[in-house]
């Protein structure tokens, strides 16, 4: 009799709380790549790549330290085709005593584990993900009798707990936050460093080759596979960027240029997510380049809290909110996703520029995704669900319990301010400030009507207008509603008339 240790696709970690305490020489080790998960949303087919190819480099790790591993492929003959499926499978054959797992990190993986000691007739371990550096019992408390769950606040209790950037109990600097000196658009720049990719060796290429036999049809594309699949090259990836990038992200981390989809960004978010890399270990390394004088303070600060401010606060959203969360929709918006979201093919060259970087690469940054393709679905009144799906499915660092609040919470607004404080609505005015894509596109964000109009303009303002009865008491909104109540009716009228003919070219 022995104990079996599930390991899942999104914990390649390995001090995972599912080892502890393993015997090496009677535990088995279960790592599977089954239908699914590959197929509940249609993943970019990188993204598939990236999870079999990382995990079958983390079983030969296991295998290396001594563990006996039992790993079935997509395409293995015998595969059950889920994680119960494979689960029963290896239990029956191992005559296995119980199965230990850490917890999953979405709702409806949970509610199979939960299933399980039922149904196989077995004791089931569930154990705290403690990769996290709050639980769901600490956010929880935090958020208990809280009118407003303000992020900045938790930011800075987390903050407090791990003594990043403290001295005592104050902030390094005298502030909590150096957000306003982190705006500022970037330019061209030849010289900067170039991001670290990795070529697939033989065991990626071959997942790569069943994922394009398997998936012909999903989302993205193949070619160019660079990213690091093992903890090693990762810890690469997560030191070029402390040395070559940290430095300017601060300053440009809101910005995007046509020739540059990664500028300043660290590109650590996939192996973090995965498991290859400690979160607290990361914005250690991020602290340190600070102390030692070799990165300013805006620049470590505004990083560290995207990963203890903002990722942590996500995943605290996503389980407190419960699974209902995901069909929120303040606005009640039910239209469909635009063709283009799939194909990239469209006259606006923010979007078009976007959407093609994100089939070629499974990536945009945070700044693309929220006032971009999310700023249009929210302007342009799509389905919320809709685009949590395609996000879900697009970008390889994409896992429900940070991809959904993002989405809902904050990119669309649907959950009526339970996460944000306003929507994050704007118009070409703000696009063409922080990026250089209007320059080569065929609309003029001057411009609100007209052939040359920039779509988002109209669209903002059309926005704002059609769901005045649900934002007028949004202080944040009150200058862009005293503006919009200033302009006389008929260019009030012109400019929601240019947005409905734009909306019904849509389809």
């Amino acid at each position: 009799m022995s104990r079996l240790v599930l390991i899942l696709g999104d914990q390649l970690t390995p001090d995972i709380s599912s080892l502890d305490g393993a015997d090496k020489e009677h535990d088995t080790v279960l790592m599977c790549e089954v239908m699914a998960e590959a197929t509940y949303v249609g993943h970019h087919k990188k993204k598939i790549a990236f999870i079999f190819s990382a995990m079958r480099h983390f079983a030969e790790e296991l295998r290396a330290d001594g563990y006996r591993v039992r790993y079935t492929k997509i395409d293995d003959p015998d595969n059950g085709g889920s994680f119960r499926g494979e689960v029963k499978r290896a239990v029956d054959e191992l005559n296995a005593s119980m199965i230990c797992v850490t917890e999953a990190g979405e709702w409806r993986v949970k509610a199979e584990i939960e299933s399980w000691a039922s149904s196989l007739g077995i004791k089931v371990d569930v154990r705290p993900d403690r990769r996290f550096i709050v639980s769901h019992g600490e956010f929880k408390t935090w958020a208990d009798g809280r009118k407003v769950l303000t992020m900045e606040y938790f930011y800075r209790d987390v903050r407090r707990k791990t003594g990043l950037l403290m001295n005592g109990d104050e902030p390094v600097g005298g502030r909590w936050n150096f957000d306003s000196e982190n705006r500022q658009p970037a330019k061209p720049d030849l010289l900067r460093p170039r991001h670290m990719t990795f070529p697939p060796d033989d065991t990626t290429q071959e997942v790569i080759e069943t994922v394009a036999r398997l998936f012909p049809d999903n989302f993205g594309k193949l070619e160019n596979f660079g990213f690091a699949v093992t903890r090693t090259a990762a810890e690469q990836v997560r030191g070029a960027f402390v040395a070559d990038f940290l430095p300017n992200f601060g300053a440009t981390q809101d910005a995007m240029l046509q020739d540059d989809p990664n500028l300043n960004h660290s590109l650590l978010s996939f192996y973090i997510n995965i498991g290859l890399l400690d979160a607290l270990s990361v914005c250690r390394a991020a602290e340190r380049a600070y102390l030692e004088g070799n990165a300013p303070l805006n620049a470590v600060e505004g990083f560290i809290r995207q990963i203890i401010g903002w990722r942590e606060y996500m995943r605290g959203i996503y389980w407190l909110a419960g699974p209902e969360y995901v069909d929120s929709n303040f606005f009640e918006n039910t239209r469909p996703l635009p063709s283009f979201y799939w194909s990239g093919e469209t006259e606006m060259n923010c979007l078009a520029t976007v959407l093609n970087e994100t089939i070629d690469n499974a990536y945009a940054h945070h700044i693309q995704r929220l006032m971009i393709t999310g700023n249009f679905a929210l302007l342009a009144g799509i389905d919320p669900k809709a685009v949590h799906r395609w996000q879900l499915e697009v970008y390889a660092d994409a896992y429900e319990w940070v991809e959904l609040p993002n989405v809902v919470g904050m990119s669309q607004f649907a959950d009526g301010g339970f996460l944000g404080t306003k929507p994050y609505a704007a118009s070409g005015n703000y696009i063409n400030r922080m990026s250089d894509y209007c320059a080569g596109c065929r609309y003029d964000p001057k411009q609100r009507v007209g052939d040359k109009a920039c779509p988002f303009n109209a669209l903002y303002w059309d926005f704002l207008d059609r769901n005045h009865g649900k934002l007028k008491t949004n202080r944040r909104l009150a200058q862009p509603y005293a503006t919009w109540g200033k302009m006389d009716k008929e260019t009030r009228q012109g400019v929601r008339q240019h947005a409905a003919k734009f909306l019904a070219s849509l389809g």
